[in-house]
């Protein structure tokens, strides 16, 4: 059976293209990690409804990463045979199906399964619209593209959780509001995905030929480039998972704020904050980017253990603006060394392959402080993390000044 073009899935006066393309693109990537986010606000309410205790919240989180990683291993290539746009309409389904589970949890299990399939479709989309991204940017200019993407990513990082936590706290229903309104936008993106440029020539069409063997690929000739990216991506993705972690239970024990709508708010906080800087620091090399991140992770670790010390709701907003600006120099500048040494053809099992880093880092803080607090004092366990994440930092600060990538 001869291989088809994807673009022929639509009208071709029907496909956006340029820069259109790019934003649409842009804003599926969005709309799935806002919707990957929607729970962070509304955990304490779901311990409140299922009685369960923070063993069972670290695991949920835990289920999210395996769902994630899952993908990642299993169809980190896939875009790069099928094409960008039969990849990311199913990451769109597999959303509503894990949305519904979070419609109607009749069970702890339910609520397992759904945030599985969340961390499969963000797995999934991550990868294929990040290389998506890169592949339309008309000039081919790897440093806009994944300022796009990154402000993407963090923008729907943002407004997940603020747009969750205003409406449980203020409109009633609060376990299923927000799920019904983020189910109707889902229809639109799917529509909208289905009429984006295909960038993949000569896509697979026929299953036999698809390669699903688990395999996750750094071609030697770049292993030594992409070592800086990777490592510093693990160091600023555990800050991310310590920040978002550690957070909830400092709101409401500490500070006594227990209110979806703070905890959302202060998530948001973190995320503008960084969806701004990638777009203002759009102009810094990837290099310095990277760097800068790294070195500001430090003070971001000791203001955010001082404020869980002290109590302060003021020094958590300070910490966690800072805290933003790191993880997005960090990201991006990680994030666009990868774009920059990526082989043609291997974009997406490249960026997969990185996205892995991303996702081991965001979930050591979350996972062990869960399963330390049960053996020490709390405090005590977020300061081990927060120091074992600062070793990680100067050791990505080491290997970043060797070997990441000079601007020509």
């Amino acid at each position: 059976m001869p291989r088809h073009s994807a673009t022929t899935a639509a009208p071709a006066s029907r496909i956006l293209t340029g820069h259109a393309a790019i934003w649409a693109v842009a804003a599926e990537l969005a709309l799935i990690f806002a919707g990957g986010a929607l729970p962070t606000p509304l955990y304490e309410l779901y311990k409140q409804q299922f009685h369960f205790s923070e063993i069972v919240l670290t695991l949920l989180f835990a289920i999210y990463v395996v769902g994630a990683l899952m993908a990642l291993f299993l169809l980190g290539r896939v875009s790069d045979q099928i094409g960008r746009r039969r990849t990311l309409l199913p990451a769109i389904v597999i959303v509503a199906i894990s949305t519904l589970a979070f419609l109607l949890p009749s069970s702890l299990p339910v609520l397992f399964t759904g945030r599985f399939l969340s961390g499969m479709a963000i797995g999934i989309a991550s990868g294929t619209a990040t290389a998506w991204i890169a592949e339309l940017e008309p000039d081919g200019d790897p440093g806009r593209a994944t300022v796009i993407a990154v402000a993407a990513n963090m923008a729907g990082l943002a407004v997940g959780p603020l747009l969750a936590g205003l409406l449980a706290q203020y409109a009633g229903n609060p376990l299923q509001l927000v799920y019904v309104v983020y189910l109707g936008l889902l229809l639109p993106a799917a529509f909208i995905a289905a009429r984006i440029q295909e960038t993949i020539e000569d896509p697979t069409t026929r299953l036999r030929d698809i390669e699903l063997r688990p395999r996750l690929g750094v071609p030697a000739e770049i292993r030594a480039q992409f070592m800086a990216p990777a490592v510093t991506a693990f160091a600023i993705f555990s800050l991310m998972g310590f920040s978002t972690g550690l957070t909830p239970t400092l709101l409401t024990q500490s500070l006594h704020e227990p209110g979806p709508a703070i905890g959302g708010a202060v998530v948001f906080e973190l995320f503008l904050v960084g969806a701004v800087t990638t777009v203002l620091t759009r102009r810094m090399t990837s290099r310095t980017a990277l760097l800068a991140g790294l070195l500001l992770l430090l003070p971001t670790l000791v203001l955010l253990v001082l404020a869980q010390a002290e109590r302060s709701m003021t020094i958590l907003l300070i910490d966690t603006a800072l805290a933003g600006v790191s993880t997005s120099l960090g990201y991006r500048g990680s994030l666009q060394t990868v774009n920059e040494v990526a082989p043609k053809g291997r974009r997406a099992e490249l960026v997969s392959s990185y996205l892995v880093a991303c996702y081991a880092g965001i979930s050591l803080p979350v996972i062990g402080i869960g399963v330390i607090s049960q053996l020490v004092d709390a405090f005590v366990a977020d300061l081990v993390f927060a120091v074992v994440i600062a070793l990680a930092a100067l050791v990505a600060l080491t290997v970043g000044l060797r070997y990441a990538p000079r601007p020509e």
